[in-house]
């Protein structure tokens, strides 16, 4: 107990420096980093270790990771994630990256849980997802051994509770940052686009065209979205609320948050719900599948036209540029696997 009490005082964690790309530095203000959860080795060493232990599970069948697959840009290719019960959710698992930089720290479809620390604790308790009781997690983990000395050196501590662990998880998660796709490669003037990545891009930025940009970020903006939320007319009638279900503002329902559209290639199938299989269908949809509803949102500018009305060539050419923002290296980073 002596030694251990000593080893508590006299350990320092060591500093982590987050790898941020060139256009990330140039374009975007500092991540955010919580000042009572600072990056550290053994903290994100740690955390990456929790996120693929499925011990955070109630019958140790599950971990974070389960549903949140590294080589799929950490998401899943189902409509609906099964939990441990074989029970499925409503909402679609969302990717996990550049999580560092949603500077109004509002996380999940519908921004319920504020802060990624916070988020973090829904899942293992969720009866749907998880479905664990978090003091009998902490118990095993503190029971285990290894952990309790891997929580001392990330936090100067070896009692383990919920907010340690989704700290440490947190760490990990704000590592996980894709910034290297074959258009961050154009912009930095080391590889050339092909005349359809070209053309598509200009029909993403043009407001005759696609119109993309407003909610999906531009060459100025490498997040791809602007992690707000939006009714970008889904559905007539709402039996998801969404971001309304949180605010209590009617006209916040139907409103869910604009995903960043890097790594499409991976993250199939797509929206809240999950309901379109492919990038076909989801440009079919802004193109001509836009439904009218008391919140549908003012940049659904052609909603009464059903949508932009691209051509086919156009189409595939706005899907050639989408594709060009896939980042192969960040699903194969070893980093981020276990």
């Amino acid at each position: 107990m002596k030694c251990a009490s000593k080893e508590e005082e006299i350990y320092t964690p060591i500093p982590y420096n987050l790898e941020v790309p060139a256009l990330f530095a140039n374009k975007l203000i500092a991540p955010v980093i919580p000042s009572n959860n600072p990056l550290t080795q053994e903290g994100v060493a740690l955390g990456k270790k929790l996120f693929f232990d499925k011990k955070l599970s109630g019958d140790e069948t599950q971990s974070c990771a389960s549903c949140h697959n590294p080589k799929k840009s950490f998401t899943d290719d189902q409509q609906f994630s099964d939990g441990i019960d074989g029970l499925l959710g409503t909402r679609n698992s969302m990717p996990l990256f550049n999580l560092a930089w949603n500077f109004d720290e509002r996380f999940a479809w519908d921004g319920k849980e504020f802060g990624l620390e916070k988020q973090a604790l829904e899942p293992v308790s969720n009866p749907i997802e998880m479905h664990a009781n978090w003091k009998n997690v902490a118990q095993k983990l503190q029971k285990h051994p290894e952990y309790p000395m891997l929580f001392l050196q990330a936090f100067g501590n070896s009692n383990i509770d919920s907010v340690a662990i989704t700290k440490a998880i947190a760490q990990f998660e704000r590592t996980l940052i894709s910034g290297n796709s074959k258009f961050d490669q154009y912009l930095n003037g080391e590889t050339a686009l092909t005349s359809q990545e070209q053309n598509g891009f200009a029909i993403f930025m043009d407001e005759a065209k696609g119109d993309c940009f407003h909610c999906h970020g531009s060459d100025n903006n490498p997040l791809w979205t602007d992690n707000k939320f939006h009714n970008n007319g889904l559905d007539a009638t709402f039996s998801d609320l969404g971001f309304g279900s949180v605010t209590g503002d009617p006209a916040d329902n139907g409103k869910f948050k604009s995903p960043s559209i890097r790594n499409l290639a991976f993250t199939a199938p797509y929206m809240h719900d999950g309901r379109f299989r492919n990038l076909d269908e989801v440009i079919n949809h802004y193109s001509e599948g836009l439904k009218r509803s008391s919140t549908i949102d003012p940049l659904m500018k052609k909603v009464n036209q059903g949508g932009v009305q691209l051509t086919a060539k156009e189409k595939a050419d706005l899907k050639a540029f989408l594709l060009s923002l896939s980042d192969f290296n960040f699903v194969n980073n070893t980093d981020f696997q276990e």
